[in-house]
C-alpha cells in the first residue's frame, strides 16, 4: 500500500480576522466542548479589577487537547531559550463550579520591569 502525500494546507485570514493581546483567559468546560474567553485585566486600584472580555472561542475536547500539547511544546522551547516562566502566587488559576460545568480563570500581569519592554496593544 502506497502512502499518500499529506494534504497541502492553506492558512487564509477571513475579513473578520483580528489579532489582539490578552492577559486574561477564562475557561468553561462541559461534556461537549471547552470555551475560552479572552480579555484584558484593568486594575485601577488594589481593590478594583475589571476584566474586559473581547473574544470567546469554542473548542472540541480533541482540539483542546491538541492545543494543550502544542502549547506545552512551545512553552518548553521558550523556557529552554529564555529561562523558566514564573507565575506569581496570585496569578494562578482560581476555580469555581457552575451548573454548566467547570469554570476556571487565569489572569497574569507581568512584573513592571517585564511590562516596560512590551508594546502596548
Amino acid at each position: 500500500m502506497t502512502q499518500q502525500p499529506p494534504p497541502k494546507i492553506q492558512l487564509i485570514n477571513t475579513s473578520e480576522y483580528r489579532e489582539n493581546y490578552a492577559n486574561s483567559v477564562q475557561i468553561r468546560v462541559n461534556l461537549w466542548d471547552f470555551f475560552l474567553m479572552f480579555g484584558r485585566v484593568n486594575q485601577t486600584a488594589a481593590d478594583n479589577v475589571a476584566i474586559n472580555n473581547f473574544q470567546g472561542v469554542y473548542l472540541s475536547p480533541q482540539q483542546a487537547k491538541a492545543l494543550l500539547n502544542i502549547l506545552q511544546q512551545n512553552v518548553t522551547q521558550y523556557e529552554t531559550a529564555f529561562g523558566e516562566i514564573k507565575l506569581e502566587p496570585h496569578a494562578e488559576a482560581a476555580s469555581c463550579n457552575s451548573r454548566a460545568g467547570r469554570r476556571e480563570s487565569l489572569q497574569f500581569t507581568p512584573e513592571p520591569a517585564a511590562r516596560a519592554g512590551m508594546e502596548s496593544p
